[in-house]
């Protein structure tokens, strides 16, 4: 009976390992990718037939091809890269998966996001109770999804008004959960930021209603705590300078920060109105301080042009002027742009699941086009800036040994052309491969 038992056990522990069909390769599963001209993050030179060895989940070495020893061949499978581009796994810094919780919907759209090139994704505040789950069955591979890093947030208890709210925290009160918590005077703010870390949160996404020094104090205990810290460009009262200023790691939508040069403010995130793009016709003297603050800082504007497509799309359905135009948003972060911003590629939103890519590449294209990025640098956004705002620099956003092995691979030069971004032949996340041919929606 001890021996049946044992046998039992063995065979449920294969089972829960054969279970997870997107799992990393092992260390010592090494393969080749040969040929290849990469296209770093960090020179974004094109270096000629390259070989890049990943061992398990990492990058081993990076070398000519014509360097490759008997010893590195010996074992190891070799993919043929010729006439193909290499570049680094991309980020998208700033989706929601679960508002409400939809799983299913939510595992289509990773899936969607994995084979078009997209290897990791921020989640910026919803119910983390689902989003845990997702991030932990994207990392162990029981789905085909990008890495997922997620913030718990932070507002003033009028905010929680929001029918949002409760949609992301079904079963218990929006404001009184670890990864949705109303923060006032008397809140107790180590203890807060450690229940946005029992979540496993990368960072505190600070949302709205609350004045700047509460910004700052939340600030300095998630940092403390050694958390990021994600915020809205206005947190409502709190300015787009005193959100800068106190020293977030990003900032989040770009016309947010027009506010600042505005006579006039809004109070709170439900008493917001359109913003006077008159004052943008040339570039605003007072950004131009707000952004040479966030390049001194090295703070992130995690941009969204693409959001506000949707914002003039709803407001021209409700009839009513839209908060901010597409053409406003990428005026103001073509400034941030040439001040020197870095600024990273999130979306907040997507495209419908009929579409065969996600709204990364709509980003891509206004980074490109109306904003007015240079190609290279719209590849740095969604890749090694991608990285540092999710606070994730060490294991992704490049290609250098020791590094996550999560790569694309191009049919086109990427250089040369904001479109070729979308040429994805295949995937590589933690060393795993996803080729677009298969991908089926």
């Amino acid at each position: 009976m001890a021996l049946f038992r044992t046998l039992t056990c063995i065979a449920a522990a294969a089972f829960l390992i054969a279970a997870a069909p997107f799992a990393p390769p092992r260390i010592g599963a090494r393969t080749i990718y040969r040929h290849a001209t990469l296209i770093d993050s960090v020179d974004l030179q094109p270096r000629a037939d390259v070989a890049v060895i990943t061992d398990g989940e990492r990058i081993a070495a990076v070398i000519s091809d014509r360097d490759l020893t008997r010893a590195q061949m010996k074992g190891a499978q070799q993919v043929d890269l010729t006439g193909r581009f290499l570049v680094p796994g991309y980020i998208d810094s700033h989706q929601h998966f679960a508002t409400p919780p939809d799983r299913p919907e939510a595992e289509m759209r990773l899936k969607r996001d994995i084979y078009s090139g997209v290897t990791a994704t921020r989640d910026m505040a919803d119910d983390l109770r689902q989003v845990g789950d997702l991030a932990r069955a994207a990392q162990v591979g029981e789905i085909a999804s990008p890495d997922i890093y997620y913030a718990a947030l932070m507002a003033g208890p009028s905010f929680f008004e929001d029918p949002r709210t409760s949609a992301a925290a079904q079963g218990a009160s929006p404001g009184k959960v670890p990864w949705m918590q109303a923060i006032g005077d008397s809140t107790d703010l180590p203890l807060a930021i450690a229940m946005a870390r029992g979540t496993y949160a990368t960072a505190v996404k600070i949302y709205a209603n609350l004045p700047g020094g509460t910004v700052a104090a939340i600030t300095r205990e998630a940092h403390r705590q050694s958390m990021k810290v994600w915020a809205h460009g206005m947190v409502f009262p709190a300015t787009p300078a005193e959100v800068v200023d106190a020293g977030v790691d990003t900032v989040s939508h770009t016309c947010y920060l027009a506010y600042q040069a505005m006579s006039t403010r809004p109070d709170s995130y439900q008493h917001r109105f359109p913003i006077d793009a008159s004052l943008f016709e040339n570039d605003n003297p007072v950004l131009a301080s707000l952004f040479a603050d966030m390049r001194r800082r090295g703070t992130i504007l995690d941009a969204t042009v693409h959001v506000y497509r949707e914002v003039e799309a709803g407001a021209k359905k409700a009839g009513k002027p839209p908060l901010c135009t597409v053409a406003l948003a990428a005026r103001l972060t073509n400034q941030a742009y040439r001040s020197g911003v870095a600024i990273s590629t999130g979306t907040d939103g997507d495209t419908p699941p009929s579409d065969p890519l996600p709204s990364l590449f709509d980003e891509f294209s206004l980074l490109g086009g109306p904003v007015g990025m240079k190609p290279a640098d719209v590849l740095r956004s969604a890749t090694l800036i991608g990285a540092r705002a999710a606070g994730q620099q060490k294991d992704m956003g490049s290609i250098e040994p020791g590094k996550l092995a999560n790569m694309v691979v191009l049919s086109a030069n990427p250089l040369t052309d904001v479109r070729n971004l979308r040429s994805i032949v295949m995937t590589v996340k933690r060393g795993r491969r996803f080729v677009r041919a298969d991908y089926k929606r």
